[in-house]
């Protein structure tokens, strides 16, 4: 496994981070692994180094927090873990239960620290953005946290660029904890943040660690992506549907499997390699709902792609008019 600082922390990351938010409850998402089918997996993936874990206080509503902690209780050291997760969601009916206020981070922090059972979280990052936040109070909340030593480092998750500069130097210049990292939306057919976000962190030294570098299964090849051999969670998986499947995202998964094929490698580990070699990215975030989910991820590590490749999977794309 490979070793990587997070942004221009000091804090050591495997390349590949393994995401938990198919761990949890089935009652949230059916295609969620329970505690008993995820122990293997997660086990797994600690045996190959993997030592960045990311989860959500709101996937499963808590109970993947919940998993992910008493799991890593009985298979790793904290020490030698970096655990993340988010805030942001929605977690009660009440106006403050979602959310940047002062009053939902304490709450939130803390609720995650018991679920983790944990004293304190590596990477502390906000979740879907919520446009109305006052930033300066977001700023100055988080980094209370990290001075109670509850929290070590902060990151974001799909913010709008300029939103996250406005974050980013207000703690900059009022000697607040700065955000280390980014977590976004990324692949060979998701490349909106090219644009702004991504030219942002490379310039201010952010880590990036993208989620979704296979697309949710639409890059994993033409049985996955036509539907012939779908897997539960591409038939439960309302949100890809939405955003995947425009006519050009089916000639860039084509690209790929058309790379993948000459190289007699899977389609979704050249779709993973493609992202591991874009400027600046860190260690990009794998779901996995089998082991050989996870072995294949790692076996990605070791593809190069060459030019030629990585020309015909790049310029395959095309834009997505008027995003952001």
């Amino acid at each position: 496994m490979q070793y990587v600082n997070l942004g221009r922390s000091n804090l050591k990351v495997s390349r590949l981070g393994f995401g938990a938010m198919g761990i949890g409850d089935q009652s949230w998402r059916s295609w969620v692994l329970n505690e008993e089918a995820a122990g293997p997996i997660l086990k797994r993936a600690l045996e190959l180094g993997i030592n960045f874990i990311d989860t959500c206080d709101y996937y499963s509503l808590g109970r993947s927090e919940e998993v992910i902690g008493r799991l890593l209780r009985s298979l790793a050291r904290r020490e030698e873990i970096v655990l993340a997760t988010k805030v942001g969601n929605p977690m009660g009916q009440g106006a403050n239960a979602r959310g940047f206020s002062r009053k939902h981070l304490n709450e939130a922090v803390n609720q995650s620290l018991r679920r983790l059972q944990t004293d304190y979280i590596d990477l502390y990052q906000t979740h879907i953005w919520d446009p109305s936040t006052h930033i300066e109070e977001m700023v100055d909340a988080l980094d209370a946290l990290v001075r109670a030593g509850k929290v070590l480092y902060l990151g974001i998750t799909d913010m709008p660029a300029w939103q996250l500069a406005k974050a980013y130097y207000h703690a900059c210049y009022t000697g607040r904890s700065r955000f280390i990292s980014v977590q976004n939306h990324y692949n060979a057919i998701w490349r909106e943040d090219e644009r702004e976000l991504l030219p942002f962190c490379r310039a201010e030294g952010l880590g990036v660690i993208s989620y979704s570098p296979m697309a949710r299964g639409f890059l994993a090849g033409r049985a996955r992506r036509d539907g012939s051999r779908p897997t539960e969670r591409l038939r439960s998986d309302d949100y890809a549907h939405k955003i995947y499947g425009r006519p050009n995202d089916r000639i860039v998964a084509e690209a790929v499997e058309k790379v993948a094929a000459a190289r007699g490698l899977a389609p979704a580990q050249v779709a993973l390699a493609w992202t591991l070699s874009r400027p600046g990215m860190t260690a990009p975030i794998f779901g996995a709902t089998r082991l050989e989910h996870v072995d294949a991820a790692a076996a990605a590590l070791a593809i190069t792609l060459d030019a030629d490749a990585l020309r015909t999977i790049s310029e395959a794309y095309e834009p997505r008019a008027g995003a952001a």
